[in-house]
C-alpha cells in the first residue's frame, strides 16, 4: 500500500512539473515624460501682460511692456513684439495716439525687415489720420468742455484732459474715470479733498476716487 502510494505521489508531482510553464514578467509601455522647459523672463512677463488685459487694466499693462522693451535679457524679436503690442494698445483702449505713433516710429526705424513692418507702417498711417483730425478739432476751438475733453484723453493728452474735467466740473463716463484711475490721475484715499467720483473697476469693485494731488 504504501509502494502505491509513494508512486501515485510521484507520478501527480511528474504531471503538475509538465504542466508548468514560464511567463515572462509584463512590461507596460509607458509613454515617453514630456520634457519641461522653465519660462524665460521675457514669456513670464509677458504672461502677466496678458493677465492684466484680461482684468481690464490695460494702463498697467503698457506700463509692463515698456519694462520689456528695456529688458536686457530680451532678445530683439522679443523686445520688437513687445514694442508692437505695446502700440496696439495705446492706439486701441489705451488713448494714447501720440504714444502709439511715436511707438510705430520706433519699430518701423528699428527693425524695417521684420515681418510686421506693413502692419505697422498701416497703424501708423491710420493713427496719424486719427491724429489729425482730432487735433484739427481741438485747434479750430467751438468744441464743448467734454468734447475737448475726450479729444485730448484719445490724443493722450491726460493731463490737459484732467485740467479740463476739474475745471468745468466734469463727470465723464466709467471708461475715462478708471483710466485715469489706472494712470494714477485719481486716488482711492480718503484724506484727499476735492471733487469726488464713482469708479467702477471690471471686476464689479466699486470705489471712491479722488484727484491724487488734492489734499497732500
Amino acid at each position: 500500500m504504501r509502494i502505491v502510494l509513494a508512486v501515485s505521489a510521484v507520478t501527480l508531482m511528474a504531471a503538475c512539473a509538465s504542466t508548468t510553464t514560464e511567463t515572462a514578467p509584463v512590461v507596460a509601455d509607458l509613454p515617453p515624460q514630456a520634457e519641461t522647459t522653465t519660462p524665460s523672463q521675457y514669456q513670464l512677463a509677458m504672461g502677466t501682460v496678458e493677465d492684466l488685459l484680461e482684468a481690464g487694466n490695460e494702463q498697467a499693462a503698457i506700463l509692463r511692456l515698456e519694462q520689456l522693451v528695456g529688458m536686457q535679457a530680451a532678445s530683439e524679436a522679443e523686445k520688437a513684439s513687445a514694442l508692437y503690442r505695446m502700440a496696439e494698445l495705446k492706439m486701441g483702449e489705451g488713448n494714447q495716439i501720440w504714444g502709439a505713433i511715436e511707438n510705430l516710429d520706433e519699430f518701423i526705424e528699428t527693425y524695417p525687415d521684420h515681418e510686421m513692418i506693413s502692419a505697422a507702417i498701416e497703424l501708423r498711417d491710420y493713427a496719424r489720420g486719427e491724429a489729425t483730425s482730432l487735433n484739427f478739432q481741438v485747434e479750430q476751438g467751438g468744441l464743448s468742455p467734454m468734447e475737448e475733453f475726450k479729444a485730448r484723453f484719445r490724443l493722450g493728452e491726460h493731463q490737459d484732459a484732467a485740467d479740463i474735467m476739474l475745471t468745468n466740473a466734469l463727470t465723464p463716463a466709467n471708461e475715462y474715470l478708471l483710466d485715469m484711475y489706472q494712470i494714477g490721475y485719481l486716488c482711492d484715499d480718503v484724506e484727499l479733498t476735492g471733487p469726488q467720483y464713482k469708479v467702477t473697476e471690471p471686476d464689479g469693485t466699486d470705489r471712491t476716487v479722488r484727484f491724487c494731488d488734492f489734499g497732500k
